[in-house]
């Protein structure tokens, strides 16, 4: 079974926040409905970027690359990768928060 890592973007605070899951939808749900304590003052969040990886391992690996990098260097990132942006509404959010980078 598939873990998922994911970038989540609160318009609330402008934070951006990287975690993994095995069902992104779900934990989705989870930081909106304030269930994570280190969320909960960002919602409503927004499903920015996610990817697959083969074990929960690699997951947390890559997880904490995520976490190491600057606001700049992650959206450019996203954005390299960007056949793993969640939709077009991400992808515009995405490009409009590296203009002010």
């Amino acid at each position: 079974m598939p873990f998922y890592v994911y970038i989540l973007y609160s318009e609330t605070t402008g934070r951006l926040y990287r975690g993994q899951t095995k069902d992104v939808q779900s934990r989705l749900s989870r930081h909106n409905r304030r269930m994570e304590p280190s969320t909960s003052s960002g919602v409503p969040w927004q499903l920015l970027w996610y990817t697959d990886k083969e074990s929960r391992s690699s997951a947390q690996v890559l997880e904490s690359k995520l976490k190491n990098l600057n606001r700049a260097r992650l959206l450019r990132l996203m954005q390299k990768y960007s056949g793993d942006i969640a939709d077009e509404a991400a992808a515009a959010r995405i490009k409009s928060l590296l203009e002010g980078c």
